[in-house]
């Protein structure tokens, strides 16, 4: 096929996906754009990149100050953000009640910019976090929060998924590029990094698998049977993208999510006592470790080494590299003047994170920021759990993707300003109480009965934090 007739097709596939999506006539708002923009750039190229590609090179481009268009475009949307979060009048004292850890995360990344080396550059990126609340907010105080977080997830998978298999398949000077580590070729799709588009993959995957779960549950008529052979078709394309894309943290996380989520299914599981499940899993794990060295057998089953690419390397040099164990270097400033050459120059590749997310967080905000970063996943497991009794529909996601992220942060850093899968983080960790019921309430779709019974009392509002 003609390239030119392949972006025509694609474009008018993308056209009827969203005329399909409008006609339905969704229970959201305009401001739901904003997430979308935000979610969309995150995940695939900035908008000074995606400008390039158009013949608009604008210049300014640089490590430590980034672009001047991609800080307005970020800036605001944020600002755009925070009005309508003043227009629906989100309390702060709330948020920070219903969300201590990530309300001490927020502010102890904030505080890490005071001593880093590089500290406007590390305030900038610091607003670039805050940004990662903000729409999350502006998705949980819509009318109907489900309806929103599926309207938000399905539209951004129109344009990032066909357009990762249009640049691919027809244009590979867009969708293509050599991997810095080893030099082959590598497809990375709507994005600039095979990780970046396996992130992208994973993160729809498990949601359009949790989505068709909960569609197939519908009664049947036109518009179940529409949706679930949309749910095939974009299953398709996430299969064939993460085929290509040769990422295999990616797609670890997303078969132990789907594992997860199968298992959480079962009638005889007791989800009062999931806590004790995942003990009792990372027990069997650490014997079976101990045993027989699973974890060789699951890096060759992946496509790994036993360096995982080399990343082994890069932790030992930075696990001993001098900095302030307790403060580390400061928010998002370790990459930062000189230390990323001097790291690269230990390796034939460059290197520009540590491709560990604790790690990450230990150079950047010690020991000390470490500690808070473990509390706030803790504090989302109990949120997660407690959902899993109130909403179970939505407490699975919640809980399938919280595992999968703490897991997917061992070879790769998810901890990042504007990284989508961090967005996601945040989307299951925030909680934030309605004002009003909804007129038309989202139906909660449950296992049995009595999850039903749950369910019912929980559905003026999915992501309220149950005490």
């Amino acid at each position: 096929m003609p390239p030119i007739l392949a972006l025509f097709l694609t474009i008018g596939f993308i056209v009827f996906l969203f005329r399909r999506d409008f006609r339905e006539q969704p229970n959201v708002t305009a401001a739901l754009w904003l997430p979308f923009f935000w979610v969309v750039i995150s995940s695939s190229r900035f908008v000074s990149q995606w400008l390039e590609i158009f013949g608009l090179d604008l210049g300014g481009v640089s490590v430590e100050e980034g672009s001047p268009v991609d800080a307005t475009f970020f800036f605001g949307i944020i600002l755009s953000g925070i009005y309508v979060l003043y227009r629906r009048q989100v309390s702060c004292l709330e948020f920070v009640r219903d969300n201590r850890w990530v309300a001490i995360y927020l502010a102890y990344c904030l505080m890490a910019v005071l001593w880093s080396d590089y500290s406007f550059i590390a305030f900038k990126r610091w607003i670039k976090l805050l940004g990662q609340p903000v729409m999350v907010l502006v998705v949980l105080t819509e009318p109907d929060p489900m309806e929103s977080l599926t309207r938000l997830m399905k539209r951004c998978a129109y344009v990032l998924l066909p357009v990762s298999v249009l640049f691919i398949k027809y244009y590979p000077d867009l969708g293509r590029s050599y991997d810095a580590w080893s030099g082959m070729p590598v497809n990375t799709g709507i994005t600039t990094d095979k990780n970046a588009l396996g992130g992208d993959c994973f993160i729809l995957g498990l949601f359009f698998v949790w989505h068709f779960l909960r569609v197939w549950r519908r009664e049947k008529d036109v518009s179940r049977r529409n949706e679930l052979v949309l749910c095939l078709v974009f299953f398709c394309m996430i299969g064939w993208l993460l085929n290509m894309a040769h990422s295999s943290t990616p797609l670890g996380a997303l078969a132990l999510s789907l594992a997860m989520m199968f298992f959480l299914g079962l009638k005889f599981v007791d989800r009062r006592r999931i806590g004790a499940y995942l003990v009792a899993g990372v027990a069997v794990c650490a014997v079976a470790e101990g045993l027989f060295g699973i974890h060789n057998y699951v890096i060759q089953a992946l496509g790994r080494d036993s360096t995982l690419s080399g990343r082994t390397g890069i932790w030992q040099i930075l696990l001993h590299w001098d900095i302030n164990p307790i403060l580390g270097v400061g928010f998002e400033s370790f990459w930062l003047g000189d230390r990323a050459e001097k790291v690269s120059s230990m390796f034939s590749f460059e290197v520009n994170e540590a491709h560990n997310g604790y790690l990450e967080t230990y150079i950047n905000l010690g020991l000390l920021g470490l500690f808070i970063t473990l509390a706030l996943l803790l504090a989302t497991f109990f949120k997660t759990r407690r959902a899993l009794l109130a909403d179970f529909a939505f407490g699975r996601f919640r809980l399938t993707y919280l595992v999968a992220f703490i897991v997917y942060n061992w070879t790769e850093a998810l901890f990042r300003t504007h990284c989508f899968p961090f967005f996601m983080f945040f989307l299951i960790a925030i909680d934030y109480p309605k004002n009003t019921i909804l007129d038309q309430p989202t139906s909660v779709i449950s296992d049995t009965e009595a999850d039903e019974e749950l369910a019912s009392a929980a559905e003026q509002n999915p992501f309220a934090n149950i005490e």
